[in-house]
């Protein structure tokens, strides 16, 4: 029951957060419409026909069904009522000038750019969470994977990637290998590694795994693990209380295994791949405890039942020394250019024909609620939520400025043409662009919310029955 309120408070406080961004941004064209002396006729969060509405002072103010955004009505600026509904004909108010419209569409992202700065301050104050895999170092290699038909080994060390210098395997600002190979553009990767005092350079094909239509698209991967310990964190017993293969050659939680069969382990994969190579039969395990290294015979066992296609040796990884993760506190400026540049890397991998990341890659609202979901279920979730706040806002700022017909932007754009003719485009005219731009806006953000949608949902081939019960072969088998 408690997990259960705790869910609904994290659902809570995701909507809560949606809605203030988008208040706020609305909030930025309501007070300049007011300051400017435009006729306001409707504040409403989301589209859609309102759910909920009220009239204050000839404003009517309402939240709509369709989660996508917001709207304030003008009927001086450009209508757009197939999407906000019936408003007053802007032929019963007086014009307003090319400048009011500027200063009225700016305001929006002004105050979305606004609140990020407020956020950012605090995080500033209050520090964020970044987690990485601080290595450079290749841990284990797929075979017959891509880096291992290109030469790449366990224990190469990484120094550029498409030649762009790594600091480490994950967590950098599009500085890390793994995004690095996800934006990669073309047929192929390009690493430059170092491996025994050499620098060498090492072109790698990359796979790019099938999902179903209505899942996103996977994305490049070449097949290498970073160099991290592989230490014990529990064993596994099948549902008989059986012992599984590495408990009974004496292995225990808190071993670091170190090499099999005298190869160096760099990595949790690498011990999987090292016992493949042996065929899964016996092999000579070394193990580090404390100060002393240990050897152990263990030979891997196929669980009964179908469902699983390789031997195991039945235990859980732990994750000391995979992952680090210590509180920054970056200025204001840096979170507010971290942002920016996240946005122009996003906007031009996207556009671009040769990249392999595509608007599917994309979140709508459902992705990206569960991305704060999920953000306040780990650790120092508040502080992660605010730090996705502050770039969230300024994608919103950055997003609206884009000079599409429907966006803040391309109200600005419009109206700077009207200055330039000496008077107003074709109400009609602009009438029809705006709304069918909207539409097509309102049918990006449906598509994009069906991949949110679909990659939950289990693909061909899955056993949606999940693993079955877990049996080890009995001891002697």
């Amino acid at each position: 029951m408690i997990d259960f309120f705790y869910f609904l408070l994290l659902l809570f406080v995701v909507i809560a957060i949606f809605n203030i961004i988008i208040f706020v941004h609305e909030l930025g064209h309501f007070l300049a419409a007011r300051w400017r002396g435009l006729q306001v006729d409707r504040f409403q969060v989301w589209f859609g026909k309102p759910i909920w509405k009220k009239e204050i002072n000839g404003v009517q103010y309402g939240l709509g069904w369709l989660p996508f955004g917001g709207f304030v009505a003008l009927p001086q600026m450009v209508t757009m009522e197939s999407v906000e509904g019936e408003n007053r004909s802007a032929d019963e108010l007086p014009p307003v000038t090319p400048l009011d419209k500027m200063i009225v569409a700016f305001a929006g992202p002004f105050f979305s750019l606004s609140l990020a700065f407020l956020a950012a301050f605090a995080v500033w104050g209050l520090g964020k969470p970044q987690d990485a895999i601080k290595s450079n170092v290749i841990g284990a290699v797929v075979k017959d994977g891509p880096a291992d038909k290109a030469g790449l080994k366990a224990g190469d060390k990484i120094l550029k990637v498409e030649g762009e210098p790594v600091k480490w395997f994950a967590g950098g600002l599009f500085d890390d290998i793994r995004t690095r190979i996800m934006l990669t553009e073309g047929d192929g990767v390009t690493f430059e590694i170092e491996r025994d005092g050499e620098v060498q350079t090492v072109e790698s094909k990359f796979d790019i795994e099938k999902t179903d239509w209505w899942k996103r698209r996977a994305l490049p991967q070449v097949g290498i693990a970073p160099n991290v310990p592989a230490i014990v964190g529990e064993m596994i017993s099948d549902k008989n209380g059986v012992k599984g293969p590495a408990e009974r050659a004496g292995m225990t939680p808190g071993d670091e295994i170190v090499a099999v069969n005298g190869k160096t382990v760099y990595s949790p994969a690498g011990v999987g791949f090292l016992l493949g190579e042996n065929d899964w039969k016996e092999s000579e395990i070394s193990v580090k405890r404390g100060d002393e290294i240990a050897k152990l015979q263990m030979t891997p066992l196929k669980p009964v039942g179908d469902f699983y296609e390789d031997p195991m040796i039945g235990i859980r990884w732990s994750d000391q020394g995979m992952f680090s993760t210590e509180i920054i506190r970056p200025n204001p400026l840096q979170q507010i250019g971290n942002s920016l540049k996240t946005m122009w890397i996003t906007i031009k991998t996207v556009s671009s024909p040769n990249s392999h990341v595509g608007v599917d890659q994309l979140a709508g609202p459902i992705g990206i609620a569960k991305t704060k979901f999920l953000l306040l279920k780990e650790d120092h979730g508040w502080l992660r939520v605010l730090a996705f706040f502050v770039l969230f806002n300024v994608n919103l700022a950055v997003l609206n400025m884009l000079p599409l017909p429907v966006l803040d932007g391309g109200h600005i754009v419009m109206a700077i043409f009207e200055w330039i003719r000496g008077k107003p485009l074709p109400v009609k005219f602009l009438e029809v662009v705006q709304s069918a731009c909207a539409l097509v806006l309102i049918g990006f953000m449906l598509f994009i919310t069906t991949k949110d949608i679909g990659d939950e949902i289990p693909g061909k081939g899955s056993k949606a029955e999940g693993p079955q019960e877990l049996v080890w072969p009995g001891e002697g088998s």
